[in-house]
């Protein structure tokens, strides 16, 4: 590994890179800190009571900050990215198939987060939309090039500037409802059950949340790594999706960019919308840089410019047409999260031999097997399907790692006599 890739595209991250609590907490929080969020709480604004919203948002993103906080321990203790953890369980090559989901997925949020900046700026100055998206894609993809450095800074302005704008909205929209009184008191016209209330909740960014490691392997402990992850996810979404839902409850109408202009905040809410998709869009562009670089094995920086010009350019087609495409393919994402768990804290109870010194297998069927029943699972199954997927993937594997060792162990013909014919088998 080159000494010049500096975000350790492909090898664990040393102590002496390792970053403070605040650093993490910071970029954590920016890649919580997601526009989309709101659009989510304001689709629950307009189906749940405020009461019952409170319940689904706390219930749900304590799921989120629980998987997201185990995922930031393994990070953390061994200094891996997402895609090179998906190594010890999928294997060298079966890795590759999770990196290019995991990346082109992030790839494709970047286009959509692009236009989804660009078209409002669009309405409110009548400059080109695709002049636009071609100036704020090459600045985003430049300050993502910086790697986790550019993220703490940019975590560091936007999270405050979101949360005064976020909080000053949800007054003005309380206000308007006639006081907290009239917000406690309130009732949707059409409810929307507890399961697709909690659906949206967590399924709106347990995909991202996946790639946790991703971030918190430059934590300095599993502590700091751990606590970041949980106060982002708890904290920052449960905000997000607020700021949303009472702007719904307040106005009838779950677009967050429509309150806004009914609250005479066009221009300032553009301004916040902007720091807000920045951050997550350099989030997405890195972590796609990771994924690739699993892949291809190219520095992640010139991956990063790559991904940023093909996002660019795709920004209003996938804007128009792939949203309902990623929400399916973000289904097949919480069950590689849920294999990297089980995989560590089950199987090999948490005793991962350090990176460098590995020899993976080629591919393991059971990861591959699982995860593939996770994505069914998810989709088909009753129930809430991101825990459908976490839950049962987890529980597939498990069974399917027990049965494979033992086939292996009664298949043996020759006993092993001594300490030394020991191997241990990734």
């Amino acid at each position: 590994m080159s000494s010049h890739d500096k975000e350790f595209s492909l090898e664990a991250v040393p102590q002496s890179s390792r970053k403070s609590f605040w650093n993490i907490l910071a970029v954590m929080l920016s890649l919580s800190f997601f526009s989309a969020s709101m659009w989510s709480g304001g689709t629950l604004g307009e189906g749940l009571s405020f009461t019952n919203f409170i319940l689904i948002v706390l219930a749900g993103n304590l799921i989120l900050g629980l998987y997201t906080g185990a995922l930031a321990y393994i990070a953390a203790k061994t200094g891996l990215s997402t895609h090179l953890l998906a190594r010890y369980a999928f294997g060298k090559t079966g890795s590759y198939i999770t990196s290019f989901l995991l990346a082109s997925t992030q790839v494709c949020w970047f286009g959509v987060g692009l236009a989804m900046f660009a078209v409002p700026v669009s309405l409110a100055t009548g400059i080109n939309v695709f002049i636009l998206i071609g100036v704020f894609g090459t600045l985003m993809t430049i300050s993502s090039i910086f790697g986790l450095k550019a993220l703490a800074i940019l975590g560091f302005i936007s999270v405050p500037t979101i949360a005064i704008f976020g909080m000053y909205s949800v007054t003005d929209a309380v206000n308007s409802m006639g006081g907290m009184d009239a917000l406690l008191l309130y009732q949707p016209s059409e409810s929307v059950s507890i399961a697709f209330a909690l659906t949206i909740c967590v399924g709106s960014f347990i995909s991202a949340g996946t790639l946790t490691p991703d971030f918190t392997r430059f934590a300095k402990s599993a502590k700091s790594a751990v606590s970041s992850s949980i106060i982002a996810f708890f904290l920052g979404n449960s905000l997000m999706f607020l700021f949303g839902a009472v702007g719904a409850m307040a106005f009838g109408i779950a677009d967050i960019s429509e309150v806004m202009l009914m609250q005479g905040l066009m221009i300032p809410g553009i301004i916040v919308l902007g720091l807000n998709i920045w951050t997550t869009n350099d989030s997405a562009l890195y972590a796609s840089g990771l994924g690739f670089a699993n892949i291809f094995k190219f520095p992640k920086k010139y991956i990063v410019v790559f991904n940023g010009i093909l996002g660019t350019l795709a920004a209003m087609w996938l804007y128009n047409n792939f949203v309902d495409f990623l929400t399916l393919l973000g289904s097949a994402l919480p069950s590689i999260g849920a294999i990297i768990l089980a995989d560590y804290f089950i199987v090999r109870k948490r005793n991962y031999a350090a990176y460098e010194t590995m020899t993976f297998k080629a591919i393991n069927p059971v990861a591959i097997f699982a995860w593939a029943t996770g994505i069914v699972l998810a989709n088909f199954v009753p129930g809430i399907p991101p825990l459908n997927a976490l839950i049962g993937t987890s529980a597939i594997y498990v069974i399917g790692m027990k049965l494979a060792a033992y086939k292996s162990t009664v298949s043996v013909k020759t006993p092993i006599k001594t300490k030394d014919e020991v191997v241990r088998d990734y």
